[in-house]
């Protein structure tokens, strides 16, 4: 397959009218809930002991690839906390092996490539595989996590990385401050660039159809590093490919949550993508942000994660002004603006759940 070919058009699935009424999908919806829903990026992880004793011994491949570890990962925030929504335990690199990547996930290092992207010839080496039958376990773990989703009431959200964001990974070989190798490939192999984007997005676009006919309530799109680009590199090396996958995932029939870090001179191209909410990192004041964002969008956000280790003196007052940034309009999803820290105290992310549904709660 090409990087301009797709699989052939099957007929979109129908709306999925499980859980309609939940406060999050209400809410992303822009409809009056009742209450500000609460979630949290990362918020089944290393923070919680439940999850580091299941991964004891057990790579983070593993646990994704084993629909039955990947679906008891996912559900104990849910079970822990009460969280308005849950999202599927994966990785955004998990698509990376089966397009030829060499990934492997090293103990406090991170993520590693070992044959990372150089040239060109490594650009058309990749393969665009069905994710149907490379990727199986995701959609059979969806499918084990709504059977326990739906007697609670608790919508699902799957999520792939954008394909800028996965892009700069198989350049790199690993996590980057600064993004050289990236940003001399996309300079210097502009031809090269959009083909290695073509082929994000159209695995990307299968993988996340999968996703919706297994189960997905809706998708969330992380664009974890693309706050690193300018608003002309964003428009000719990024905005494009990603624009495709969006439109994709709205044909699905999905509410969709597009997010960035550092991206508040972005926020502007990234709104007029079109999906359903965006979100914002702390680094705006979230009412400034969605000045920012396209009429009848919602935001998500913004709390900065490194207050959850904050002592609740510091940390109320803190979930006090988002709220009131908020000003109770429909459309806003609380959350950090990035995602929970394995310092995070379990405590405070309880604490902060209960208080925004008491605080925002209908007739409170």
């Amino acid at each position: 397959m090409t990087a301009s070919q797709h699989p052939p058009q099957r007929p979109a699935p129908q709306p999925d009218q499980t859980n309609r009424d939940s406060a999050f999908l209400k809410t992303m919806r822009r409809e009056s809930a009742p209450h500000t829903p609460v979630w949290f990026m990362r918020q089944a992880g290393r923070y919680m002991p439940e999850y580091r004793a299941l991964r004891a011994g057990r790579s983070m491949l593993e646990c994704i690839r084993t629909p039955e570890l990947a679906a008891e990962i996912t559900l104990q925030p849910v079970k822990a906390f009460g969280v308005d929504a849950a999202i599927l335990f994966n990785d955004i690199l998990t698509p990376l092996p089966v397009m030829g990547l060499d990934l492997d996930f090293v103990g406090g290092v991170g993520p590693q490539i070992a044959n990372r992207i150089e040239t060109p010839a490594d650009v058309d080496r990749l393969g665009v595989p069905s994710s149907a039958e490379t990727m199986p376990y995701t959609a059979e773990s969806i499918r084990l996590v709504r059977r326990e989703l739906d007697g609670r009431g608790i919508p699902l959200i799957g999520f792939v990385g954008a394909p800028f964001t996965l892009a700069s990974y198989a350049i790199e070989g690993r996590g980057s401050k600064t993004y050289d190798r990236t940003k001399r490939f996309m300079y210097a192999e502009p031809a090269a660039w959009h083909r290695l984007m073509g082929k994000f997005e159209a695995l990307l676009g299968d993988y996340l159809e999968q996703q919706v006919r297994a189960g997905a309530q809706t998708v969330q799109v992380f664009d974890s590093w693309v706050g690193m680009l300018s608003v002309y590199d964003y428009r000719t090396f990024v905005k494009p490919a990603t624009d495709r996958l969006i439109q994709r995932i709205r044909a699905l029939g999905v509410p969709t949550i597009y997010f960035g870090t550092g991206t508040q001179h972005l926020l502007p191209d990234m709104a007029s993508l079109g999906t359903d909410v965006v979100g914002a990192d702390w680094r705006l004041p979230l009412d400034e942000a969605w000045k920012l964002l396209q009429p009848g969008q919602g935001i998500q956000g913004n709390l900065d994660p490194l207050l959850l280790q904050a002592p609740w003196r510091e940390l109320k007052p803190q979930v006090d002004r988002v709220l009131a940034e908020a000003g109770g309009r429909p459309g806003h999803i609380f959350n950090v603006g990035h995602g929970l820290l394995p310092e995070t105290p379990m405590d405070n992310v309880r604490r902060v759940i209960d208080y925004v549904h008491e605080r925002t709660a209908k007739g409170a």
